[in-house]
């Protein structure tokens, strides 16, 4: 049984809504944004204050419905904490969306200065990491993946915020279908999305909500697949803890297939980025299109995807791995100061 500390708790709470359900937008996406920005300029760096806009944009438009936004202390932070609700949960992004490609595998850091401290302290409800894994790349590879992890974990014991963990399964050399996209692998293997699941799970690592990609191909994905139910089913039942769907790009209706069936499977929501917004970034730069997109075409999927995740998600605190009476303080008495550690 997994005992949440009172920040965990804390913080798991102020990332889902009241009923218990993960309604949360990403705006953290550097290279998708950042990419098709440069490559309209023609120049190699893509203006800031165009990355910045964007973001800001899709903080004023997409809040309203969500339960709890991702921002990037890059953009997101800078330009618009200020339009973020107080009333929305706030996850933070620590990992650098650089990694280093080798004939091993792929190797994950953290942002340059910035860390798990400065997030807490300036607020944040959570932190966000993304790790490519891929439990047949090599040796190093994986076991660098690893120990950054474990310390990033470690990091969120002690100052007692909730870690919500990304993975991604990524191309080795030898695969057909190559990419360094922030998008779902072609051609990727289920078994490699479960048995890297079932790695993080290990409690050495801290990870308090997972957030997953589909273990098949999204795109191919239908409503009424029972193998593929089958292997959501296995990851969910792998993960042992709270979890919720990414989109890695996603159409909106093959996101909201996936839903469907991570729904069923135990999953309390989602964490999104490119399935709500991508369509309306495709106007850049026409800022009003970009607008009425988000507001409209936007939104309204926003709502179609919560009505589902109301209807069918489990609230987080059902969880099983919280025993039968559910996450709480514990002491919840007079001697809970006493059993409460600071940042010892």
């Amino acid at each position: 049984m997994i005992e949440l500390s009172p920040g965990k708790l804390w913080g798991m709470r102020r990332m889902a809504d009241a009923g218990g359900f993960f309604k949360m937008t990403a705006v953290d996406q550097r290279p998708p944004i950042i990419g098709p920005i440069a490559k309209y300029h023609g120049t190699e760096e893509a203006p800031y204050d165009d990355v910045a806009g964007f973001k800001a944009l899709l903080i004023e438009t997409l809040q309203t419905e969500a339960s709890a936004m991702l921002l990037d202390p890059h953009f997101a932070i800078p330009r618009g904490l200020h339009l973020l609700s107080p009333q929305k949960g706030l996850i933070v992004t620590l990992e650098d969306s650089f990694y280093e490609e080798t004939g091993d595998g792929r190797f994950s850091t953290q942002i340059d200065h910035w860390s798990v401290a400065k997030i807490k302290r300036m607020g944040g409800d959570a932190v966000k990491v993304l790790a490519w894994y891929r439990p047949d790349a090599g040796n190093a590879a994986n076991e660098h993946q690893k120990d950054f992890v474990k310390r990033i974990g470690e990091a969120c014991r002690r100052y007692d915020i909730p870690f919500l963990f990304e993975l991604l399964v990524y191309p080795l050399a030898g695969d057909a279908h190559q990419t360094g996209e922030y998008i779902e692998m072609r051609g990727k293997k289920a078994d490699h999305v479960l048995r890297s699941v079932e790695t993080f799970a290990d409690t050495a690592y801290g990870i308090d909500v997972f957030k997953l990609e589909s273990p098949v191909n999204a795109e191919t994905l239908a409503e009424d697949d029972a193998e593929a139910q089958a292997l959501f089913a296995e990851m969910g039942r792998l993960a042992g803890r709270p979890w919720v769907m990414l989109s890695a790009g996603a159409g909106k209706k093959a996101f909201r297939t996936v839903l469907s069936h991570a729904y069923r499977a135990g999953a309390s929501g989602y964490l999104a980025g490119r399935a709500i917004w991508l369509d309306a970034f495709s106007h850049f730069p026409d800022w009003k299109k970009m607008q009425a997109g988000l507001e409209n075409e936007s939104a309204a999927y926003v709502h179609e995807i919560n009505a589902l995740t109301e209807a069918k998600a489990r609230p987080w605190h059902r969880h099983p791995c919280y025993g039968a009476e559910g996450p709480g303080l514990r002491p919840a008495d007079g001697t809970f100061r006493a059993h409460y550690k600071g940042f010892e």
